[in-house]
């Protein structure tokens, strides 16, 4: 598992981003994937997570109804669709692999992350 983010960027509040993780390992398609986030001065947080095949997939209460997760396996690319987004969700945008329980506790091998892509929403 080789992880890489993308997508994020300075928007204002209301806007949506959808940010993408790239695996260019060889397993991808077997892990379930999930993503985490990390504001100034505060620890990493569990965002939303979604097995290897698509289903199921679970929400942060911060975050459901407004962000979706979903993924492609055909490109090794699990992406995170956020609407509506507020200056609270800003932070360091991460994601990981690991089996659901343990994505949904944030309890991730440290060669199982990405390095993180900045979501800053600011008006």
């Amino acid at each position: 598992v080789r992880l890489r983010e993308s997508g994020g960027g300075l928007v204002q509040p209301g806007d949506s981003l959808r940010v993408s993780c790239v695996d260019s390992g060889s397993v991808f398609s077997s892990y379930p994937m999930g993503w985490f986030r990390q504001a100034p001065g505060k620890e990493r947080e569990f965002v939303a997570a979604i097995n290897w095949n698509g289903s199921p997939t679970f929400y942060a209460d911060s975050v459901r109804g407004r962000f979706t997760i979903s993924r492609d396996n055909g490109k090794n690319t699990v992406y995170l669709l956020m609407n509506s987004l507020k200056p609270e969700d800003t932070g360091v945008y991460y994601c990981a692999a690991a089996p659901l329980s343990n994505l949904r506790i944030g309890k991730v091998a440290d060669n199982f992350w990405g390095q993180g892509t900045q979501v800053t929403v600011s008006s």
